[in-house]
């Protein structure tokens, strides 16, 4: 296991499995009293949207990390150590997250493809805010290591799918782009699914038509399509406010001068979904957004 690992399992789960039980907590949040110190009112809150804690009494916090190492007071290497002993049920799903899967017939098989049905993922999809969007997607069922998983199933130009749920993030079959095709002379790119139907949430109030939708899964895939971009009148990049997204943004808008950088909608956010997540719709950030994104 490593930092990126442990650090996306559960806090909540973590704090659990070491006895401490929440004094108070909701949907978005939880309390507990100080696991360092013993302490008679709970200061310890654990934001659970982002998996993140804050001690008010001492004024500290941080991910799951940093809370080992104060917990067991040791380092990183022995933190992480000790996780990978422990029986995570939310690592258990990440032993394949984080991979890419091509052409590995005989590693997986899908053993089922149909609407999305199952509570848990629905659940996700109204995490991200996109749960009115299924129609683009699928809940796919597939068997790994004699293993039984499903997920959120994205389509791609070569029949593979883009698998996500709260713990894995891979993809069955041969990496590709998504196209969605409307005949248009116009055409929205994004890096990610979630990206993609986010934007259909908000398509409307932004006084958007319809257009034809590109998905390049990976921010990587941007090579392949930056040259085939030609005989579209307009091209609207959505990609995220990072390294990649910039250096991506830059070779597409080198090879098409009509390509537009979009992401002034989400400027102080890493996506498009984030800012989906966390502001859309406050009436502030419509009336600020809306008169400056319209074409």
């Amino acid at each position: 296991m490593n930092c990126k690992q442990f650090n996306t399992i559960l806090l909540e789960e973590v704090l659990l499995s070491l006895g401490h039980l929440p004094t108070k907590q909701t949907e978005k949040e939880a309390w507990f009293l100080n696991p360092f110190v013993k302490e008679n009112h709970a200061s310890f809150k654990l934001n659970k949207r982002l998996n993140i804690w804050y001690l008010f009494s001492e004024g500290i916090g941080g991910n799951n990390i940093d809370f080992m190492k104060r917990y067991l007071n040791t380092s990183i290497s022995e933190v992480l150590d000790w996780a990978e002993n422990q029986n995570f049920s939310s690592f258990q799903h990440q032993r394949i997250a984080n991979r890419i899967l091509e052409n590995l017939d005989k590693t997986y098989d899908i053993t089922e493809v149909k609407n999305i049905q199952h509570p848990a993922l629905f659940e996700y999809l109204r995490e991200r805010r996109v749960e009115n969007q299924t129609e683009f997607l699928n809940e796919i069922h597939y068997r790994m290591n004699d293993k039984n998983y499903f997920g959120i199933g994205f389509k791609n130009n070569s029949d593979g799918y883009e698998i996500r749920n709260a713990y894995s993030k891979i993809c069955l079959g041969k990496k590709d782009i998504s196209t969605i095709n409307d005949g248009s002379n116009s055409i929205r790119i994004f890096e990610g699914f979630f990206d993609f139907l986010s934007f259909k949430n908000v398509e409307k109030f932004l006084d958007k038509e319809p257009s034809d939708y590109l998905i390049l899964n990976s921010v990587s895939m941007v090579n392949k399509i930056k040259n085939d971009l030609g005989n579209y009148q307009n091209i609207e990049l959505y990609f995220d406010n990072d390294g990649a997204g910039n250096h991506a943004v830059e070779m597409i808008k080198s090879k098409n001068e009509k390509a537009e950088d979009c992401r002034i909608l989400y400027s102080s956010f890493k996506d498009l979904n984030e800012w989906l997540i966390h502001e859309y719709p406050s009436n502030e950030v419509k009336i600020h957004h809306k008169s400056a994104f319209k074409r």
